[in-house]
């Protein structure tokens, strides 16, 4: 799957930190951020991606998603159970947003990877949906879906 930079380039929003890009993709309430500490609950893909001479994203495989395991995913943010990536990008994120997370192989498994799973030195791409922070919870539109039914 190949996501071009048109595409992200009509995100609504996009921040830039040293090892994080995010793109927001359906803005969240504006107001309610995660911060160290808090509990949150998301939704993710998680593929290895590539860029292209032209600055497009290439997708590769997918190596993890809370989707496909009908699973919401819930962690502690602040305290390192995570990877830098996510310590950096979902506190950036207000509850109810879905964005994508391009993360740098420093920001997330580095030179070791994640054996059986994520070679070593390997870029990260995430589309992430935020939809609670310490039980306090988003509005929600169908499973994996980015925007309302209709």
């Amino acid at each position: 799957m190949t996501i071009d930079s048109s595409t992200t380039g009509n995100s609504i929003e996009t921040m830039t930190t040293a090892g994080v890009i995010k793109h927001t993709i359906k803005p969240g309430d504006g107001k309610t951020y995660p911060k160290a500490g808090d509990v949150v609950e998301m939704h993710y893909n998680g593929h290895l991606f590539t860029r292209d001479a032209s600055g497009n994203i290439k997708l590769g495989r997918k190596f993890d998603a809370s989707f496909d395991r009908n699973t919401i995913f819930k962690t502690e943010i602040g305290v390192g159970a995570v990877i830098k990536g996510w310590e950096e990008g979902i506190p950036q994120m207000s509850l109810g947003e879905t964005a994508t997370l391009e993360i740098t192989p420093e920001y997330a498994y580095g030179s070791q990877g994640f054996p059986n799973l994520i070679p070593p030195n390997e870029p990260l791409f995430f589309e992430v949906e935020l939809l609670k922070i310490n039980q306090k919870q988003a509005e929600t539109y169908p499973r994996g879906s980015l925007t309302p039914a209709t």
